[in-house]
């Protein structure tokens, strides 16, 4: 089966969160969306990699894992990914989030890329897992999603990293993730998309994410981080951030 739907997931130490979202697929979903999953390791060194071999056997998982002497950032792990991807759609998941309902958000994906060529990237809506999520979570996310959602509305090609879906041939055309940014490779990379076509906020896709970077910095200081980091590669092509610390 010639995959139509590349999964590129990019790991790194995440053991406690990898299995949460490989469960969210089944043999069923992938034969019936043609999905291949391709799991992009860091190089970890805890159970990751022997939880991801647990679902190969019944996922069309392939798993890469960097060998070099360097710390790989997140955006070589998924470039990685996609060079081997067949799929001409790139679904990028990060490891430590998870579907709301894989079913719909697969559906929705395969409509759009069979009937609307001129839109080269999809921008889904972030949550936090309804599981752990307090008022404020709610709250302060559903602002995000509203101004992201204004952003590609008027033409600035803005996306969260938890997921990102994107036409390969515009991936490529436009020359993937930036592999020097530590930081904000997301948002780079739709700036450049939109350059190339049109993006589109799909308020039906639902993504949701853990909450631990928020509990363990709050808020404020995430989000200034991210301000920093986007306004530094909007004006300096470069992030402020040398390196984007995990939380475990």
């Amino acid at each position: 089966m010639t995959p139509r739907l590349s999964v590129i997931i990019p790991t790194y130490l995440e053991e406690k969160t990898i299995g949460r979202l490989l469960s969210r697929f089944s043999p069923a979903l992938c034969e019936r969306y043609a999905l291949e999953m391709i799991v992009s390791d860091a190089g970890s060194t805890d159970a990751t990699l022997s939880i991801v071999e647990s679902f190969a056997h019944s996922l069309p998982i392939r798993t890469i894992v960097h060998t070099g002497a360097h710390r790989q950032t997140i955006a070589e792990g998924r470039n990685t990914g996609a060079q081997v991807a067949q799929g001409a759609i790139f679904v990028f998941l990060n490891s430590d989030t998870t579907l709301q309902d894989p079913d719909r958000f697969f559906q929705i994906i395969t409509q759009w890329a069979e009937s609307d060529p001129s839109t080269v990237a999809l921008v889904p809506r972030v949550f936090v897992d309804p599981q752990v999520a307090r008022w404020y979570d709610v709250a302060i996310h559903q602002v995000l999603n509203a101004y992201i959602a204004f952003l590609n509305a008027v033409g600035i090609g803005a996306c969260r990293g938890e997921a990102q879906i994107v036409r390969s041939e515009a991936f490529w055309q436009v020359g993937g993730y930036n592999p020097a940014l530590a930081a904000g490779e997301d948002f780079d990379l739709y700036r450049r998309l939109a350059r190339v076509g049109k993006i589109r906020f799909e308020p039906r896709l639902v993504v949701y994410e853990d909450p631990r970077r928020y509990r363990r910095y709050g808020y404020a200081a995430t989000l200034w981080l991210w301000t920093i980091n986007t306004l530094s590669i909007w004006l300096r092509k470069r992030a402020v951030s040398q390196e984007w610390k995990p939380i475990r």
